[in-house]
């Protein structure tokens, strides 16, 4: 953790470390400052560092909260994770490419070492207006990487920067910077008495017996198969619980499965039947013998039956004359 001068703490420690690391590529006095571009770019060898976007490191945001005890008391800082972003720009003669040869430098130089050191953080605190900072102390080193920027983006950073024209720079951000609040949190206080409860086994609340099956006061505790005692007693003195469940278990599987398939099969096929013999078929009302009929038969058909005259005489039998 670091207080509230930590963003400008990495700001003067970026530009010495970009500058205590120019050589041996660079062989001329380059000025590296941490400022924004100029509106005149200057005519000597010139690295400006500027910061241009502060945002907060959304990884941490659910850790920057204070911590309060029950009667309000502080027992952990509020603190805020940030991100810095800078625009890293480069000035010089064109015709000798000295602009690109510096940016060369700052990539190599932030690729070579992307942890802020420790050496450069101390002597980037000698600063007269750095002389509270207390960033060498944070345990959480800063680490710098390249930020990948299209031409729309570079174009809307440019315009930001009104009357500056655009020359040649690198995007970096440098992440975690932690900025702690300033109330001290009090000690945690000692453990001045502790309570012990001694419950039974059986009772609600209290855990199993260890090595017991089926001990626990809690409903539901499993218990093995032909776990027993030696007693006699069914399943080898499980729990009465246990044995009823699995008495139980047992009859409610068979009258699911019967009666999901028999009705579904008598119901198919009863439709078919009724269909049959209720509307006969084209060849028998042709005339022509039903399919598995022998071969030269006809189906009989029946005389229709007349009253004869004894009949009508007095009711009595038929008889035929001979």
């Amino acid at each position: 953790m670091s207080n509230a001068l930590a963003i400008a703490h990495v700001t003067q420690a970026l530009a010495l470390l970009i500058e205590a690391n120019l050589q041996p590529e660079i062989d001329m006095a380059v000025k590296v400052e941490p400022r924004k571009p100029s509106a005149d770019p200057p005519a000597e060898p010139t690295i400006t560092v500027f910061l241009y976007q502060v945002t907060p490191n959304t990884s941490q945001r659910a850790t920057d909260l204070p911590t309060r005890a029950a009667d309000g008391t502080l027992l952990k800082r509020a603190a805020t994770a940030l991100d810095l972003h800078f625009l890293i720009s480069a000035y010089g003669d064109e015709t000798e490419l000295v602009g690109q040869r510096l940016i060369g430098s700052v990539v190599r130089t932030l690729h070579e070492i992307p942890v802020l050191p420790l050496d450069i953080i101390e002597l980037a605190g000698e600063k007269p207006y750095l002389a509270d900072s207390d960033l060498a102390e944070a345990a959480q080193r800063v680490r710098f990487s390249p930020t990948v920027m299209d031409i729309d983006e570079t174009s809307k950073l440019w315009g930001m920067l009104h009357q500056t024209p655009y020359t040649l720079s690198v995007v970096y951000q440098a992440a975690l910077v932690l900025i702690e609040g300033r109330e001290t949190p009090v000690a945690g206080r000692p453990v001045e008495r502790s309570t012990v409860r001694v419950l039974p086994f059986g009772v609600p609340g209290a855990p199993g017996a260890p090595g017991v099956p089926g001990a626990s006061g809690v409903p539901g505790t499993p218990v093995p198969v032909g776990a027993g005692d030696g007693s006699g007693a069914p399943n080898g003195g499980a729990s009465v619980e246990a044995t009823a469940a699995r008495t139980v278990k047992a009859p409610t599987k068979a009258p699911t499965k019967a009666p999901a398939k028999a009705p579904v099969k008598a119901a198919a096929k009863a439709p078919a039947r009724t269909r049959k013999g209720a509307q006969p078929g084209k060849a028998a009302q042709a005339g022509k013998a039903p399919r598995g009929a022998a071969k030269g038969t006809t189906p009989a058909t029946p005389k229709p039956v007349t009253p004869t005259d004894s009949a009508t005489d007095g009711g009595g039998p038929d008889r035929k004359e001979r």
